[in-house]
C-alpha cells in the first residue's frame, strides 16, 4: 500500500514514520525544502522519545522517505493522508483551515485511480465533506472518497500511542474507503486494537470532545485542589479515590498549574465555536477554559506569597518550561504566563528545561537560561517546579538547598514529598495538599 502523507510536523512525522512500520511504503510531503532535506539526512526536527531509532529504520529500509512535490507522490497513493496545521483562528478561536484547503486544491488535479483522502488533522465537523466539494469543484472526474482519522496521540509517548491505541476511529461514508483504512489498519489487528467505523461528522466531532473531556477532567482537579487547601484535604489522596471508580478513571487527575500544548487549547476553542454556531453552547467547557486561563495567572500570586509577599529583587530558579515533560513543545505552556509575570513584577528568572532551550529562548525574553537544574538554582530565593521532568524527581533536594541562597521550594506539580522536602531545609509549598503529608 501506497501512502502520502501530506505535512511533516508533528502528526505528520510520527504517523508515516509507524505505517512505514508497518510494512506499507511512505512518502512525506512538506513545502518546507530545508526540513525535507534535514530528514532525509536522518535529523528530527522535533523531541520525541523513540522517533529517531524510527524513521531511521525506515529510512534505511527504503519505505520511508521525504519530497516537497506532490505531482510525484499522489497520482500512486492509495491514501493521501492530511496532516498540516490547523491552528486557532486569530480573533474568534476556530480552527484555521487555510492550510487543509490549500493542501486539497494542490493534490486534486494530480489524482489518479481510485483514491482514498484522509484527514489526520484534527478539523471541525463538516471538513471532510467541504473537501469533497472542493475536490470535485477542481478535479470533476476524480475517483475519489474522503475519510475522516483522528490521531489520539500524546506528545512524549506517541510512537506507544499509535503502535497500542485504545482505539482507531474512522469516520467514512464509502465502503470502498471502508475496505481501504481496514486493510491500512490490519497490523494492529494482532494487537486486538479496536478499529471504530462510525460517520465523517461523529469521528470529526468524537476528537474534540474527547480531548475537552480531558481539559474539563484538569480543570477539575485544580479546582479541587484549591478546596483541599481550605479545608485541610490532601489532593492526591483523594484523586486516589476518585479515580479508583471505575466510571471514571485515574488519568487526567493530577493538579498543577493549567494544561497547554498544541491540542487542548485549541481544540477546546474551537468546539465551543462550533456549538456556538450550531446554537447549542457547551457552557460547561466555556468555563473549562475560563478556568484554565484563570488557573496559570493565579500561579504567580502563589508564588509571590511563598517568597514573602514581594518579588521585588528576588532571584527564582524555574525548572521546566515545556507544557509537559519528554517534548520540546511549548505552545500555550504554563511557563509562558507564569515567567513573563515573574519578570514584570521584579524577579529575576533563571530556568532550566532538559529539551525546552531551543524553542523556549525567544518565547521568554528576559529569562535567563541555565544548563542544569543547580546551575538554575545556584544563589536563587525560591525554585519553583513547572514541569515535571523525571530528572526533576531524582532531584538531590539537600544539594538544591545547598546552591541556593534562599529556602523556599515551590512544587506546582506535587513531585516531592513534603516530608522530604522540610526534611531538606525547604520551606515547601505544593498544590492541594497540607505541610507535612505525603
Amino acid at each position: 500500500m501506497d501512502i502520502c502523507m501530506i505535512g511533516a510536523g508533528y502528526v505528520g512525522l510520527v504517523s508515516g514514520a509507524c505505517f512505514s512500520e508497518f510494512g506499507w511504503q511512505v512518502t512525506c510531503i512538506d513545502t518546507d525544502a530545508a526540513k525535507v532535506e534535514s530528514l532525509r539526512a536522518g535529523e528530527v526536527p522535533i523531541y520525541e522519545p523513540g522517533l529517531d531509532e524510527v524513521l531511521a529504520r525506515n529510512i534505511a529500509a527504503g519505505r520511508l522517505s521525504f519530497d516537497t512535490d506532490l505531482a510525484t507522490t499522489v497520482p500512486s497513493a492509495d491514501i493521501v493522508f492530511l496532516a498540516v496545521g490547523t491552528p486557532m483562528r486569530r480573533g474568534d478561536g476556530y480552527a484555521d483551515l487555510s492550510y487543509v484547503y490549500q493542501a486539497v486544491e494542490e493534490l486534486a488535479p494530480h489524482l489518479s485511480g481510485f483514491t482514498v483522502i484522509t484527514t489526520k488533522s484534527t478539523v471541525p465537523v463538516g471538513t471532510s465533506r467541504e473537501i469533497e466539494r472542493r475536490v470535485r469543484k477542481v478535479n470533476p472526474d476524480a475517483d475519489v472518497a474522503v475519510c475522516s482519522n483522528p490521531e489520539f496521540l500524546r506528545e512524549g509517548s506517541a510512537i506507544q500511542d499509535f503502535t497500542h491505541p485504545d482505539r482507531v476511529l474512522i469516520g467514512s461514508d464509502d465502503d470502498r474507503a471502508e475496505v481501504v483504512m481496514r486493510r491500512l489498519y490490519q497490523p494492529l489487528a494482532l494487537r486486538n486494537a479496536p478499529l471504530m467505523i462510525v460517520s465523517r461528522e461523529s469521528a470529526e466531532l468524537a476528537k474534540y470532545a474527547a480531548n475537552a473531556f480531558l481539559a474539563m477532567k484538569i480543570s477539575f482537579i485544580n479546582e479541587m485542589a484549591d478546596v483541599c487547601e481550605a479545608v485541610g484535604a490532601n489532593v492526591q489522596e483523594v484523586a486516589d479515590a476518585v479515580g479508583r471508580d471505575g466510571r471514571i478513571g485515574d488519568k487526567f487527575l493530577h493538579p498543577g498549574p493549567g494544561y497547554g500544548g498544541s491540542c487542548f487549547p485549541k481544540d477546546v476553542s474551537a468546539i465551543i465555536r462550533t456549538a456556538r454556531e450550531a446554537r447549542t453552547p457547551l457552557t460547561l467547557i466555556e468555563q473549562v477554559q475560563r478556568v484554565n486561563d484563570e488557573r496559570k495567572i493565579a500561579m504567580v500570586p502563589r508564588i509571590e506569597a511563598a517568597i514573602g509577599g514581594s518579588l521585588v529583587d528576588k532571584t527564582v530558579a524555574v525548572m521546566g518550561v515545556t507544557f509537559k515533560p519528554n517534548t520540546d513543545d511549548m505552545r500555550d505552556a504554563p511557563s509562558l504566563t507564569v515567567v513573563p509575570m515573574l519578570i514584570e513584577r521584579g524577579a529575576t528568572v533563571r530556568v532550566f528545561d532538559p529539551q525546552g532551550k531551543a524553542h523556549g529562548e525567544a518565547l521568554l525574553p528576559g529569562a535567563i537560561w541555565a544548563d542544569g537544574a543547580l546551575e538554575a538554582a545556584q544563589d536563587a530565593d525560591a525554585t519553583v517546579i513547572l514541569t515535571e521532568w523525571n530528572e526533576f524527581r531524582a532531584l538531590d533536594l539537600r544539594a538544591l538547598k545547598s546552591a541556593m541562597s534562599g529556602d523556599v521550594l515551590v512544587d506546582l506539580r506535587n513531585v516531592f514529598r513534603p516530608e522530604e522536602a522540610e526534611a531538606a531545609g525547604f520551606r515547601y509549598e505544593s498544590i492541594g495538599r497540607p505541610a507535612g503529608n505525603s
